[in-house]
């Protein structure tokens, strides 16, 4: 069975930076696509960023593209998120997803899920 546990989220202001992780098992990480969603409150959960098997390509919502960083260390069977210039439209439940196939920017691409993590950016 797979695992994916988030972590690294909570408070930060406007303009900050936040580290998340997603740590996962039950798998061989080297072989999962990663991606990040979000849901903010009262929204669907959107896409937020996508990194294939060996991390050679990267995916990114238009909201986030330059701020935002997803990295894989599949020695740690670990990904990441890096946020960056964080802004108070970025607050969401953060949610880490995987796939064994080379999956895109829709949820239903993606079989494993995390419980979430709260990112909440203050103005």
């Amino acid at each position: 069975q797979v695992h994916l546990r988030e972590s690294g989220g909570g408070l930060v202001q406007a303009g900050g930076s936040l580290r998340l992780s997603c740590a996962v098992s039950g798998r061989t990480f080297s072989s999962l696509s990663m991606a990040w969603f979000r849901q903010a409150p009262g929204k669907e959960r959107d896409f937020v960023a996508s990194i294939s098997w060996g991390g050679g390509s990267t995916a990114y919502a238009d909201s986030v593209r330059g701020r935002f960083t997803i990295s894989r260390d599949n020695a740690k069977s670990t990904a990441y998120l890096q946020m960056n210039s964080l802004k108070p439209e970025d607050t969401a439940v953060y949610y880490c997803a995987a796939d064994e196939s080379l999956s895109g920017d829709y949820e239903y691409e993606y079989l494993y899920w995390g419980q979430g993590t709260q990112v909440t950016v203050s103005s």
